[in-house]
């Protein structure tokens, strides 16, 4: 099995509960994500990260658990949307570099939260009534490119195998 995890979840507190997702439902066999949590006062918990894989799940969103803590089902919508975006392999290093730092620069002068996976792939937390137009036009100038692929988490809805 293989794990998708989050070095630095935007929401990371001292007292964050780290559940799963299975991307099976998504086309993604034998993977899994690790979703972090926030517990809730009444066994349901809020999304403290920005999901790099799951569907159908963003930053805010209310869960319940399974016994074998996976997500279950979302019970309530924050309303908050995920850009995501996977630099292609084989760009030169320095090209690569480049590029992220400008999408970097982007999500910072759009006041946008971010979680990098690695230097290639980023999950971008866009809330409620936001159009981030800029980080829109650097996502789609290296997608015409040829450098990379975009895409929105809420394109499937969120589902457990």
């Amino acid at each position: 099995m293989q794990f998708i995890v989050h070095e630095d979840p935007v929401g990371r507190t001292t007292t964050n509960y780290i559940a799963r997702a299975d991307l099976a439902p998504f086309g993604l066999d034998g993977q899994v994500e690790q979703i972090w949590l926030k517990a809730g006062n009444d066994g349901s918990y809020e999304v403290a990260c920005i999901p790099f894989s799951t569907y159908g799940l963003a930053l805010g969103d209310t869960v319940l658990l399974g016994e074998d803590d996976y997500v279950r089902e979302v019970v309530e919508t924050s309303w908050h949307r995920t850009l995501r975006l996977l630099f292609v392999p084989g760009q030169p290093p320095a090209q690569l570099r480049q590029a992220a730092e400008v999408v970097r620069s982007e999500v910072s002068a759009a006041g946008l939260l971010s979680e990098w996976n690695g230097d290639r792939f980023v999950a971008v937390d866009v809330p409620p009534n936001t159009e981030p137009a800029r980080l829109f036009a650097v996502m789609e100038a290296a997608v015409d490119a040829g450098h990379a692929f975009w895409e929105w988490a809420h394109t499937m809805p969120f589902t457990r195998a």
